[in-house]
């Protein structure tokens, strides 16, 4: 699916389901907020911020089921959740670790006389994240498959369409933006959950009914 059809698509699944996704994308702004006030107290406990990928998880298993269904219900987070909290886990800590690895290159190269590179970083920050959000979508989608698998096929998504891929991305993180400049609520009850939507519509086939029935 082209990016724009898919974040249109995104938006009507966000609307004629929001009752249902943004409790589960309210946990995961809770846990993340929770995670940013206990690290301004005791820089430590920023290692807690891997628990919030359980949560990323299960809201990813509510945008595939969504786009393979038609149909959601909020039991579908729960079933997501325990089903796919491990892969959560992990990914969720491999996000946080380049994450974190970014921001020191971007910190260390922007105050060097090698400050181009820090642009570099952070262009590479954000083709890494286009692949995570891929990569988070087929792990979800296809639980049983080999984790290297997942991470080949993702790299083969990126790049028989990089332009595609890109584009929602920087369209994607746009969209984040806004919400983090309208409040942070709104971001972590909305964003996300858009986000995961259209990552989903973007790589997964579209629903057919013969297969569902």
């Amino acid at each position: 699916m082209k990016p724009g059809d898919a974040l249109s698509h995104a938006l009507r699944d966000f609307y004629a389901n929001s009752w249902r996704l943004v409790p589960v994308n309210a946990a995961l702004g809770a846990v993340l907020v929770l995670t940013t006030v206990a690290a301004l107290a005791m820089p430590v406990a920023a290692v807690l911020v891997v628990f919030a990928g359980p949560v990323a998880a299960a809201l990813v298993h509510c945008a595939v089921t969504l786009v393979r269904t038609e149909n959601l219900v909020l039991s579908d987070a729960l079933d997501g959740l325990r089903l796919h909290w491990r892969v959560g886990l992990g990914l969720g800590a491999s996000g946080c670790m380049l994450v974190a690895l970014g921001v020191l290159a971007i910190r260390f190269y922007g105050g060097s006389s090698l400050w181009p590179l820090a642009f570099l970083t952070l262009y590479l920050l954000v083709l890494l994240a286009i692949y995570q959000l891929i990569v988070w979508t087929l792990a979800i989608a296809e639980p049983g498959r080999p984790f290297g698998s997942v991470l080949r096929e993702a790299g083969v998504v990126f790049g028989s369409r990089p332009g595609a891929s890109l584009a929602l991305g920087l369209l994607l993180l746009l969209v984040n933006i806004a919400g983090l400049a309208a409040a942070v609520m709104p971001f972590l009850t909305l964003t996300v959950a858009y986000t995961f939507l259209a990552t989903a519509r973007f790589v997964l086939p579209p629903w057919d009914p013969e297969e569902t029935g």
